[in-house]
Order: C-alpha cells, then sequence, then structure tokens
C-alpha cells in the first residue's frame, strides 16, 4: 500500500496549487511541496528493503482477464530514479517559487509540474508494460505543457509543438513494441516480460520489436537523429529546463533501455543500433556546445552529449559498463540540475543569458559563481568531483569493448574527443560568464540571488563534492542495488575509489583536460571553422514540414470531402463490398449443417411488408415526408419481428426509439424543402448506386444465410443460469444490462448525456430559415394550437408516465426497463411541446433536463461505488426479498437504483435533444405574425 501512495501523491498534490490560488506565494509553495516530501520520506522508509536487493510490489487489479492491472515495483533501479524525480523535484519547487515572476500563474505552473513528477514516477514504478506506456504518454503532455507555459512567447509553443510531435510519435512506436513484447511473452508484466529474455532474443519478431522500443526510446532521450528537438525546449521556464533535464523526460527514454536491457541487449542488432546512436549523440552534442552562445543551449548540448555517453556505454553489454551507465545517471542529474539553476540565477539578476554579454560576473556574484563553477567542473570530469568518476569508468570501459570489430579502437579515440570538447565547453561556460572582462549592455546590474534561491544550487553542488569525494559512502548501496535489478544479481566486481593508480583511463582523462584547454584557447580557429556552415534551425524546418504536411492533407481532404453525403456513402459501401466479397469468397460451402426454420404465413407477410415498406422508402425519396412514413413502417415490422422471434424487451425498444426518432425527423424536416432537388445525372446515378445495392445486399443476405444456418456456441446458456441466482432477476436481457455488463451501459448512458449536452450548445445560437408555407404553398395557420391535439396530448400525459412506471418497475423479471420507461416518459413529455409550444409549457413544466442527466449519471455511479464499500467489485449488484405487511414477498434490488439512474438520464437526454430542437421552430413564430 506504500507503494500506491508513492505513486498517488504527486497526483494529488496537481490539485493543491489549484486549491491555494488565493494563497501567498510562500504558502502555495510549501502545500505544494508536501505530497512529493511525503512520497520522499515513504519511500526512504522503504530503502532499507530495496537496497538488501529485494523487489517491493502493489497490485490493483482492473481488467485482469485483458492482464491489465495497476502494478508497481520499487527495486533497486526504480528507487535510483524516485529519488531523483521527488528529490530534485522538491528543490526545484523551491527553485521556481523565487525564479517566477509575479506575472506568472504559480499554481497553473505547479500543477503542471506536480502531474509532470506523477507521470515520471508511473513511468519508472510500473510493473505494467501497458501502464508505463500510459504513464509514458503524460510525460509528453505535461512537458508539452510545461515548455509552452510562457504561451505568448511564439518560441514557447513551437518548442512545445516540435516536442510533443517528436515524442508522442515515438510513443506511438513504443506501443507497438510493447505489444509485441505482451505478444511474445503473453503478459503484459514486467516480473514475466523479466524472466523471458532468451524467448524475446530469439523470436522472429525480436528486430521489428527493438526499432519499435528504441524508436520511442530515442526520442523521448533526444539520441540522434531526433536529437533536434532537445534544445528548442529552451524556451521553458528554467526551473522546468532544470527537472526536464536532469531527473524526467529525457532520463524517461534512458529509464526504459535500462528497464528492458535484461530483455532486449546482447545482440548484434543492439550493438549495432544503440552504439551508433549513443556515439553520434555524444560527438554531435559535444561539438555543438561549444559554439552556443545562450547559457541554456549550451546545457542543452552538453545534456544532447552525456545522454550519448549513457546509451553508448548501454551498448557496449558488459556488466560493468552497465553500472558505469547508471553510475553517470546519478552525476549527471546532481551536476545538470544544478548548472540549469546557476544560468537561471543569472539569467534572472543579470536578464540576459548570452555569454557574449554576460561578462566579468565573478566580482558581481561571487557566491553563484563558485557554485556555478564547481559544477560545471563536475560537468568537465574534473578530480574530487563526482562527474570525474563516472567518466573514468566509461573510458575505461572504451577500451574492452569490441562493438566495431577491428575498427574497436575508434571507440576510446573518439570518447576522449568527447572529453576534450566537454572540457572545452566547460571552460567557456565559465571564463566566458564569470571573467573575461566586463559585461556588456545589460539590462539590470548584476547582483546576488534571495538567499533561498540559492539553496537548492548549494546542496547540489555539495552532492557534486560529497560523491566525488566519498563515493563508496554516498551512492555505492543504492548503485548495488540498481546494479543487481538491471543485472538479475550477476553485480560485477567494481571499485569507486578516487585513485586507481596510473592507467590508460587516467590518461584518457588528463588528455582530455589539456586538449580541452588547447581548444578553448585556440577556439576562434574553430569558430572561424563553424562560421563557413549554413546555420539549419531545427525549429524552421520543423514548421515548414508541418505546414508542408497540413497542406497536403488539405488537397486530400478536399478532394475525399467534396460534401456529397453520397459519394462519403458510396465509398464506405464499395469498402464494406471489398471486405465482404474477399471473406466470402473463401467460404465453402455457403450453406451451414443448421435445418432452417418453417416459413409461417405471418411471418412472410412481414416479411413482405418490410421489404415493400423499403422499396417505397426509397421509390419516394424525393418526397421526404411520404419517404418518413414508409421509413416508419420498416421499424414498426421490426419492432414485430423481434416480437415474433421472442425478443420482447428488443420490440418494446426498438418500437419506443422509432417513435422518438420519427419526431426527431420530423422537426429536422421543418427546415428543408418539401422535396429533394432532381439531380441531372438522375439516370446514370440510379443505374450505378442500383448495381451496387443490389451485390451489397446478395452478400450481406448471404453472410446472414451463411451464420444463421452454421451450428455455434453461444453465451446465452450462463447468463439464462446465472440471471436469477446472481442477479436476482428472470428478465436476463435486463439483468445483463445492470449486472453482468453495468460498466457498458454506465459508459453509454454517460456518453449519451455528453452527446445531449454537445447537441444543446450547438443548437443553442442556432438561428436556421424558418419556411413561411408548406410543400404545396399553403401559408402556416395563424392559429398555433390544436384543440384535438392538446385534448390528446392532456389525456397521454399521465398514461405514459403511468405505462412508464409500470415498464420500469417490471423490468427487472419481465420485459421492459429504465431505458425503455425513459423513453415512453420521454415520448409522453415531447407530445405536450408539440401540442401547446415551447413558451406555453416551459412555465408550466419546469424541468432541468441538464440536472437529471447529472442526476443520472452520479446515481448511477453511486449504485456501483457503493459495492466497493462491501469489498466487492464495481458496480456489483445486491438483491434479497422481503415480506411486507399488507403487500406481501417483494424482492428488493440494488439494480434497480441504477437502473433509475438510466432512467433519468435517458430522459433528460432524449428531452434536451427534441425540446431544444423544437424550439427552433417556433423561434421566428411571432415575427412571422407580426409579418401577417
Amino acid at each position: 500500500m506504500i507503494l500506491l501512495w508513492i505513486a498517488l501523491l504527486p497526483l494529488f498534490g496537481v490539485l493543491v496549487p489549484l486549491l491555494c490560488s488565493q494563497r501567498s506565494r510562500l504558502f502555495t509553495t510549501w502545500a505544494t511541496a508536501a505530497a512529493p516530501a511525503i512520497a520522499l520520506g515513504l519511500t526512504l522508509s522503504q530503502a532499507g528493503t530495496v537496497l538488501q536487493h529485494q523487489t517491493l510490489r502493489y497490485t490493483l487489479s482492473w481488467l485482469p482477464s485483458l492482464q491489465l492491472d495497476y502494478a508497481l515495483r520499487l527495486d533497486g533501479l526504480a528507487l535510483l530514479f524516485v529519488c531523483l524525480v521527488l528529490g530534485i523535484g522538491l528543490l526545484v519547487i523551491l527553485y521556481a517559487s523565487y525564479y517566477l515572476s509575479e506575472q506568472d500563474s504559480m499554481p497553473r505552473f505547479y500543477a503542471c509540474f506536480m502531474l509532470f513528477m506523477a507521470a515520471m514516477l508511473g513511468v519508472v514504478m510500473a510493473n505494467n508494460l501497458i501502464l508505463l506506456w500510459i504513464s509514458w504518454e503524460i510525460t509528453s503532455i505535461s512537458s508539452f505543457l510545461l515548455i509552452s507555459y510562457w504561451w505568448q512567447k511564439s518560441e514557447a509553443r513551437k518548442g512545445a509543438r516540435m516536442a510533443l510531435t517528436v515524442t508522442a510519435a515515438g510513443g506511438l512506436a513504443l506501443l507497438a513494441g510493447l505489444l509485441l513484447i505482451g505478444h511474445m511473452v503473453g503478459s503484459y508484466s514486467l516480473d514475466v516480460v523479466l524472466q523471458h529474455g532468451d524467448l524475446i532474443r530469439n523470436h522472429p519478431l525480436y528486430t521489428l520489436t527493438l526499432c519499435l522500443i528504441l524508436l520511442g526510446a530515442f526520442t523521448k532521450s533526444a539520441q540522434f537523429p531526433f536529437h533536434f528537438w532537445l534544445p528548442h525546449a529552451m524556451s521553458a521556464p528554467t526551473p522546468v529546463s532544470a527537472y526536464l533535464h536532469s531527473a524526467t523526460m529525457v532520463k524517461a527514454g534512458i529509464f526504459l533501455l535500462v528497464r528492458l536491457y535484461p530483455v532486449l541487449a546482447g545482440t548484434d542488432q543492439w550493438y549495432s543500433i544503440v552504439s551508433l546512436a549513443g556515439m553520434c549523440t555524444l560527438l554531435l552534442g559535444a561539438y555543438f556546445a561549444l559554439f552556443q552562445h545562450d547559457l541554456k543551449g549550451l546545457l542543452a548540448y552538453s545534456t544532447l552529449s552525456h545522454l550519448g555517453l549513457i546509451v553508448l556505454l548501454l551498448s557496449i553489454g558488459s556488466p560493468a559498463s552497465t553500472v558505469a551507465a547508471l553510475f553517470h545517471i546519478i552525476n549527471h542529474a546532481i551536476f545538470k540540475a544544478s548548472l540549469f539553476m546557476a544560468a537561471g540565477i543569472i539569467d534572472h539578476e543579470t536578464g540576459s543569458r548570452d555569454m557574449r554579454r554576460l561578462n566579468g560576473l565573478w566580482k558581481y556574484m561571487p557566491y553563484t559563481a563558485t557554485l556555478a563553477m564547481v559544477a560545471a567542473l563536475s560537468m568537465a570530469g574534473v578530480p574530487l568531483l563526482n562527474g570525474f568518476l563516472s567518466k573514468e569508468m566509461f573510458f575505461a570501459e572504451t577500451l574492452n569493448q569490441s562493438i566495431l570489430g577491428s575498427l574497436s579502437w575508434l571507440v576510446p579515440v573518439l570518447a576522449t574527443l568527447a572529453g576534450v570538447f566537454s572540457v572545452a565547453y566547460s571552460l567557456r561556460f565559465i571564463h566566458d560568464v564569470f571573467f573575461n572582462g566586463e559585461p556588456i549592455g545589460l539590462s539590470k546590474t548584476p547582483h546576488e540571488p534571495p538567499r533561498y534561491m540559492k539553496l537548492p544550487v548549494e546542496i547540489l553542488v555539495g552532492l557534486c563534492l560529497l560523491v566525488g569525494i566519498f563515493p563508496e559512502f554516498m551512492v555505492q548501496p543504492i548503485l548495488d542495488a540498481a546494479s543487481a535489478a538491471v543485472l538479475q544479481d550477476q553485480v560485477p566486481s567494481y571499485s569507486l575509489a578516487i585513485w586507481h593508480g596510473f592507467n590508460f583511463p587516467l590518461l584518457m582523462s588528463l588528455v582530455a583536460m589539456a586538449g580541452g584547454v588547447l581548444v578553448y584557447t585556440q577556439r576562434r580557429h574553430l569558430f572561424r571553422f563553424q562560421h563557413q556552415f549554413e546555420a539549419v534551425d531545427a525549429k524552421r524546418e520543423f514548421e515548414r514540414l508541418i505546414q508542408l504536411s497540413v497542406r497536403r492533407a488539405n488537397v486530400f481532404s478536399r478532394w475525399l470531402e467534396n460534401d456529397s453525403l453520397q459519394r462519403y456513402l458510396l465509398l464506405m459501401l464499395l469498402a464494406l463490398l471489398v471486405l465482404l466479397g474477399s471473406s466470402l469468397r473463401e467460404l465453402h460451402p455457403l450453406s451451414g449443417g443448421r435445418s432452417l426454420l418453417p416459413l409461417d404465413p405471418v411471418t412472410l407477410c412481414a416479411g413482405l411488408v418490410l421489404i415493400l415498406s423499403a422499396i417505397a422508402t426509397v421509390v419516394v425519396n424525393r418526397q421526404r415526408m411520404l419517404s418518413l412514413l414508409f421509413l416508419s413502417v420498416t421499424g414498426l415490422m421490426v419492432s414485430l419481428l423481434f416480437a415474433r422471434f421472442a425478443a420482447p424487451d428488443l420490440a418494446l425498444t426498438q418500437l419506443v426509439v422509432e417513435v422518438v426518432s420519427i419526431i426527431l425527423l420530423m422537426l429536422a424536416l421543418f427546415f428543408l424543402p418539401y422535396k429533394t432537388p432532381r439531380n441531372a445525372a438522375a439516370p446514370r446515378n440510379l443505374l450505378r448506386d442500383s448495381a451496387i445495392a443490389l451485390v451489397l445486399g446478395a452478400l450481406v443476405g448471404s453472410l446472414c444465410f451463411a451464420l444463421l444456418s452454421r451450428p455455434f456456441d453461444s453465451i446465452s446458456s450462463f447468463f439464462m443460469a446465472k440471471s436469477k441466482t446472481d442477479g436476482g432477476g428472470n428478465n436476463v436481457v435486463n439483468v445483463i444490462l445492470v449486472d453482468f455488463r453495468g460498466f457498458d451501459t454506465l459508459g453509454e448512458i454517460t456518453v449519451l448525456g455528453i452527446a445531449a449536452l454537445g447537441i444543446f450548445r450547438l443548437l443553442e445560437h442556432l438561428r436556421l430559415f424558418k419556411p413561411s408555407a408548406d410543400g404545396e404553398g399553403r401559408l402556416w395557420a395563424r392559429q398555433r394550437d390544436s384543440v384535438i391535439l392538446n385534448v390528446i396530448a392532456q389525456g397521454i400525459l399521465p398514461l405514459a408516465l403511468l405505462v412508464s412506471v409500470y415498464i420500469f418497475l417490471r423490468g427487472h423479471n419481465n420485459p421492459g426497463g429504465g431505458f425503455i420507461a425513459g423513453l415512453i416518459t420521454s415520448v409522453g413529455i415531447i407530445l405536450q411541446y408539440i401540442a401547446h409550444g415551447v413558451s406555453w409549457l416551459k412555465p408550466r413544466m419546469r424541468l432541468n433536463y441538464a440536472l437529471m442527466i447529472a442526476s443520472g449519471v452520479t446515481i448511477a455511479c453511486l449504485t456501483g461505488l457503493g459495492s466497493l464499500w462491501w469489498d466487492r467489485p464495481f458496480l456489483t449488484s445486491w438483491f434479497d426479498h422481503f415480506h411486507l405487511p399488507l403487500i406481501g414477498d417483494v424482492e428488493l434490488a440494488s439494480a434497480m437504483a441504477f437502473d433509475l439512474g438510466v432512467y433519468l438520464t435517458v430522459v433528460g437526454a432524449t428531452l434536451m435533444m427534441l425540446a431544444n430542437l423544437g424550439k427552433l421552430t417556433t423561434a421566428h413564430r411571432p415575427q412571422y405574425e407580426e409579418m401577417q
């Protein structure tokens, strides 16, 4: 249960800043920080168990038949990432309270930030592949909201759109890959998947699965060739950048590679693809970071480089390289978060991030400069700092690999080259910002920030020093546990000592530092060399591709959607012909083994009337009112056929729905011409449409005959046997709706209510042209009310209500139920609208249809939640028999309350649609009468 609270507390924390919107900034900050602080405390309370290489699990069954459970796990790897997500997240929350201005909405920022944190926790703690993917997509959405936080800036909107497009596309590929893994293993549980690495690697679909999952990971972690989106996400507020680059978002892709390392790594495909992407990202990021003039731009490209370093380590495939990758994940998170926060302080206190103007800040901000320089030196890999230890492990592993076969010697050479540029851009960060003369044209006089704005940076820089000096004490326990979780307890022996003697990794570090100093001092030659190449603006190219795609889509849409309903139906029916024809062609013979039912005169007569009325509907289609009458005959005959074949519930439903549909169509016909205009090409179209209709009718008829003439196993016997014993009702159809498939019914009435509200909004301000005469040229009568209709309507209303109550109460044991009763009530009330008009009825029948819909859905939900109180599955019904004086034995079932919710929703939704459409028919009549 503790794991559930760790995952859910930040999610609940999304509401906290919104509820504190009227309080002070300080109160909002501390209230927001409470949820992740408690979650971090709960995590640390379980750390002792996890550090002993044990895995904690929590599972809440959701859809067990589909293997979809809310399953969480906390092993060493998850513990490492949970501590990073929550720990750095708390520091960023404190930092953001000082960074954001008074004009920025703190509640909105904190709400999006907490959603981001909760989604990342879902990714790292998920023990189910589908849950992992859902959380993965939420990180994309929440990061989009955070990157575009300053939505008024064009670069923020464009950067957010680019990030969302790239990562969401990768998320779709990831979903396909995870589904393939589930198909291979037969389960979506990570516990099962991680035990079947050999099965996955030897499966014929392994290569496809690997490519799909790597697409998801590479797009999220901005690996080559998807690296272009990350530098353009720098338009986000600096607290977002600090969090995104250190503990979330880009680290999600790294986490995925590490989590699935036991089942995907170890093949030639893994080595070639992952190593190529990692090496390219490592070198490109390190090279282009040197030429950035924006502080955050330099740090963004350095993030690319370090992420490529981690990915390259994972591609090597040795246990020691995996340990090194995990160690660098920790170190990179610490120094990169502190560097971004330092950059934000500089921007906040000087008004600029341009390193060509930020010179000599040591004199104005010595304390901040010291913190930033220590973090930058850690990024460069200087001894006695944490970055040095993991980078030396990286150099050591590049010497013990065979990724490129006979050319594997290139890997340590290129790794050292990347180290050279890493030192060079770190020196540029230090020298150009804090020394190198005086500031140039700043909008503010530089000064130190508020005391507690520096506190998060101080904590992180302190960790850089502590981990660098006392690595075995600070990180080895959690590094051991995380390595054991990834390597399945096959942790190699390794040393985190500061000094390993004179060896090749130390020599590579020294070469990198000396080469970095040389490159920085001679940087003008590199700048001149780079200047001769035309700069490519990834954001502009991305926008150009987006606009091109939109134009092509518009051209295709204009070709496909020409506002012709006839064409849409034609394309749909042609597609259906292809699908049905190809399926039936393989069916031999057409007839099955079941004997046919005898054809009696009543059924034959009903069938003929049904066929003739359908043909008549088509023949007189240009005369809309007449075709509507024939259509109603078709619906009536279908209802009678349902009754004939012992389906009274379907017959009742079809009959009432037919009445409501005819009323709706008649209201719509009021605004349409009496006749459909004749098409000039009617003979040719008639021949084409007739041929398609005949062929499609023959195919559908053949399919129905093939299905009905074959024996099949039906689930009806299960429902027949369980309806009375488990649902307490004899009416199997109603018991299915309110018990066995109650969740489906709840979803259906919710959709019905949403549709009614949507239609109401569409019709609310709609003004349609009202015809002044009917199809024969007769003017509308001045007398709006019909005496005969009024008398009939007043008599029918109480009768309809009485029948609806009767149908409702008998529904659990006899044909009826809340849906049918609701439609009968709706017909009785809508008849009053037709007879008296909206203006007459509205003050006399004060019905709030929106409230009825909300009440119905709420009652249905509460009925389902009531079962949870008794530790039963959601929407489990209860029933029992009671003896009442004067009445006798009666049965009471909780399904009646659920049915009441269905009844209210149906009445509210139906009347909201019909009554508001009816208003349009009377909206202009007073004006018409004045004109007469």
